[in-house]
């Protein structure tokens, strides 16, 4: 595995979905409480570094239900709990960090975050969250078409099942960017170069 230099200046963190409505799903090949957990380690090194903190949420109330063979909500089942939306507790978000709302699986379709990226020069998004193989790679999909470097956090990130994440993080993701552990991660960063 070649080195990973960061710059944190140009680097921004994005933490896709770490909110009630998926830290509560059962999730392979990581837990609920692993991801957030190194999701919390990777933001602080980032908050320490004055380095830029996104986390993003879905209104799931708000989602399009279009006809599928295998919905994530089935048309029909009761409106998801007026709580689902709002960020975790654990995920530990602080004033200083950003939140951007969503209403699709993507981070980038009508918000404001590839604009917030580009007044700060950001050229790299590490990514993690949950789910690996939705909001992870629909995100990183739209990173990769508008020219950002990506470096997925592969422990940062699960799916509802183990292949699912396993085929994203094996054979999509590392043909968009770079691969790497929570602890790859924040070693680069301690590491980095740059003024936030």
């Amino acid at each position: 595995m070649s080195d990973l230099d960061i710059d944190i200046g140009r680097t921004a963190l994005v933490l896709i979905d770490l909110q009630n409505s998926n830290v509560k799903r059962d999730l392979a090949p990581y837990t609920a409480e692993q991801v957030v957990g190194n999701c919390v380690l990777l933001s602080g090194e980032m908050r320490d570094r004055g380095g830029m903190v996104i986390f993003v949420r879905v209104l799931v109330d708000q989602m399009q239900l279009p006809p599928a063979d295998a919905p994530l909500r089935k048309p029909g089942t009761p409106a998801p709990p007026p709580d689902a939306s709002q960020l975790a507790p654990d995920a530990q978000v602080q004033a200083q960090d950003i939140v951007v709302t969503k209403r699709q699986w993507g981070a980038f379709y009508g918000t404001e975050l590839d604009q917030l990226l580009r007044r700060r020069h950001i050229k790299t998004i590490v990514l993690g969250g949950i789910a690996t193989n939705f909001g992870v790679e629909s995100t990183a999909r739209a990173a990769f078409d508008r020219g950002y470097e990506l470096v997925f956090v592969e422990d940062a990130m699960s799916s509802m099942a183990a292949d699912a994440h396993a085929f994203a993080c094996g054979r999509i993701f590392p043909v968009m960017g770079k691969v790497r552990s929570t602890r790859h991660v924040i070693d680069a960063l301690q590491a980095g170069t740059g003024d936030a």
